[in-house]
């Protein structure tokens, strides 16, 4: 295994269970899609002991809403079961960012949210997919309000000073409400 830390880890999903005879795993998957494994290349599976070992990704493919993943090296069931309940994780850094403003979600959560005119909105606490555009989950205090990540409402995503600043559209912080 290549020396790599924990904190270069990102989680990008967990094993379910083994499928088939040929060692290949089924898996829950935390990415947008299953380009993320293939162009990290490699993964790390990370056993219920703690213990984390490397592997190439040798094919990923959807399956009844469900990633099947085949990886060099496991090449029977037993060798997979070994990794049932697995979190399966890939370097920080074979992240792939498509565009300029482009985001992932580990840099967005955790920034404080503003208003335009500078008031304080909360912090993004989690995201939601929606299959359109995703909706960031903001909370101050007992309260929580949803914003949509669209253009017109994001204005700015400073990850340097960690804020995001939104248009201050009337009624979204009443409407949305949870």
């Amino acid at each position: 295994m290549s020396k790599v830390s924990p904190e270069d880890l990102l989680l990008m999903g967990k094993v379910v269970r083994p499928h088939g005879i040929e060692g290949a795993l089924r898996i829950k998957s935390y990415a947008q899609s299953e380009e993320s494994f293939l162009r990290a290349r490699t993964v790390f599976l990370r056993s219920s002991s703690g213990d984390i070992r490397e592997y190439t990704v040798s094919s990923v493919r959807t399956h009844k809403n469900i990633l099947l993943m085949k990886l060099e090296g496991l090449n029977t069931l037993e060798e997979a079961e070994k990794y049932r309940k697995a979190t399966i994780l890939i370097k920080r850094d074979s992240l792939f960012r498509e565009g300029d403003e482009e985001y992932f979600w580990h840099e967005l959560i955790g920034l404080e949210v503003y208003l335009s005119g500078g008031e304080y909105v909360g912090t993004i606490m989690h995201i939601l997919p929606t299959g359109s555009n995703d909706i960031y989950v903001v909370q101050e205090g007992k309260k929580e309000v949803l914003i949509p990540a669209v253009h017109d409402v994001v204005k700015e995503i400073d990850l340097i000073n960690n804020r995001m600043i939104i248009s201050e559209v009337e009624g979204l912080l009443d409407l949305n409400e949870v």
